[in-house]
């Protein structure tokens, strides 16, 4: 039981620290300005279904893919390092109205879209490499039935988190404020930054213990 909850625990405050549902709020608030009520919580909702199952299929699904292309789990850890400590650091120095990954000519288009659930709200603002290459890396050391089992309860527990955040968005963001905000999300990218460095010490560590 104690396995459960410790697994449980640490991957929830890694992939609440990596996909950043706060970091999301503004560019939220930005794309449904115009929604009313319903249609906040509808798009909200389907955010946090499509983050759901991109995590679920990433984390089953993603050791298979390291083996058919030769991928060695230390050389992921240092890659999702790498990708997460970037994220974290972009975090830190973050324009709220802003997002990676999101170009001027995709946020003109958007504007026009019915449906925004899935990108860029679900890929790439929330599940994105990071998270992704988080969860392959943790199937590997967490692969026993009751890992499996607390590792998946973790994912929808954090995906129904981010419908909560993203369906209070337009109070969070007029309570908070942006500068609110910004704290927030660099005191989350410094878990994030942090996250990412000790990602990178443990494949180091391994390879060393490996020669």
């Amino acid at each position: 039981m104690d396995v459960f909850f410790n697994t449980f625990l640490v991957l929830l405050g890694a992939l609440f620290s990596v996909l950043n549902p706060f970091g999301a709020i503004p560019f939220f608030v930005g794309l449904t300005q115009d929604y009313n009520k319903p249609e906040r919580s509808r798009v909200a909702l389907w955010t946090a279904i499509n983050v759901g199952i991109i995590l679920l299929i990433a984390f089953f699904v993603g050791e298979y893919v390291l083996r058919f292309f030769g991928i060695t789990i230390p050389a992921l850890r240092i890659a999702g390092g790498i990708l997460i400590a970037s994220s974290g650091f972009g975090l830190l120095n973050a324009n709220p109205k802003k997002r990676k990954g999101i170009s001027k000519e995709v946020e003109e288009d958007l504007q026009h879209r019915n449906s925004i659930a899935l990108t860029p709200l679900a890929m790439p603002m929330l599940a994105g490499p990071g998270s992704i290459s988080l969860l392959i890396a943790f199937y590997q050391e967490h692969n026993k039935t009751n890992e499996i089992f607390a590792s998946a309860l973790s994912i929808v527990v954090v995906s129904i988190i981010i419908f909560l955040i993203l369906r209070s968005a337009h109070y969070l963001a007029k309570y908070l404020g942006a500068s609110g905000i910004v704290a927030i999300s660099r005191i989350v990218g410094f878990l994030t930054v942090a996250i990412g460095i000790q990602y990178i010490i443990s494949a180091v560590l391994t390879i060393i213990r490996g020669i």
